[in-house]
């Protein structure tokens, strides 16, 4: 299980995370993670999904969503790591 830098859970299958509606919000490629438009989501840092701006000049490859079950899971406590919450949806 990961979570973004605000604790929210993602889930992630093999390369793909899923927000815990169930959407698939994004594709890791190394440390980082693209959207479905290939547009740079966030980086990996340990266990934490963490926009980093610098980060963000690199384009990953568009996907087509796979949404798969919703699932429950509580936030963790916010991180104290350098960068911002990604910008993606519950």
């Amino acid at each position: 299980m990961l979570h973004t830098k605000d604790g929210r859970p993602l889930a992630r299958s093999g390369d793909d995370l899923h927000a815990r509606s169930g959407r698939h919000v994004a594709r890791v490629r190394g440390r980082r993670a693209f959207g479905p438009d290939g547009r740079y989501v966030g980086t990996l840092v340990g266990d934490r999904l963490v926009f980093r701006s610098g980060d963000g000049v690199a384009l990953g490859v568009p996907f087509l969503e796979l949404p798969r079950v919703a699932f429950s899971a509580v936030n963790a406590i916010p991180a104290a790591i350098l960068g911002d919450e990604p910008p993606i949806p519950d």
